[in-house]
């Protein structure tokens, strides 16, 4: 009963989501292509339905930013490197592959803020 209504109220926070969607934040095309290179070494592990994940999926479109989703929930492949490199299996959960290293960043409000230092106008 309650795995059901989890989903039912993850379907509305979609669903939600999806009317009031933000709109993306406008750049030149240099610009948009200099942010896109640096979102290459940046994956988000998520599930679909978290409502945290939302918020995060929502600062990325913001933000504008090009950034792979993957499915810690349905995957095995991306759960396993989630609960390896991260340590837990917790979602949101920002890889961020620097200097050939990946740090892990839990915590919604902590992405979102790591992502407007690194990525909104100044």
């Amino acid at each position: 009963m309650i795995k059901a209504i989890r989903w039912v109220l993850g379907q509305l926070i979609v669903f939600f989501d999806w009317i009031t969607r933000p709109r993306p934040l406008q750049r030149s095309p240099q610009e948009q292509a200099a942010v896109d290179s640096r979102t290459r070494q940046l994956a988000l592990y998520q599930f679909q339905l978290c409502p945290f994940c939302v918020k995060v999926r929502r600062a990325m479109r913001r933000l504008n930013l090009n950034i792979e989703t993957r499915d810690a929930l349905n995957d095995p492949v991306h759960r396993a490197a989630l609960e390896t490199g991260g340590g837990e299996i917790k979602v949101p959960c920002l890889a961020i592959e620097e200097n050939g290293e990946t740090r892990w960043m839990y915590e919604s409000s902590d992405i979102i803020a790591w992502l407007e230092r690194e990525f909104a106008p100044r």
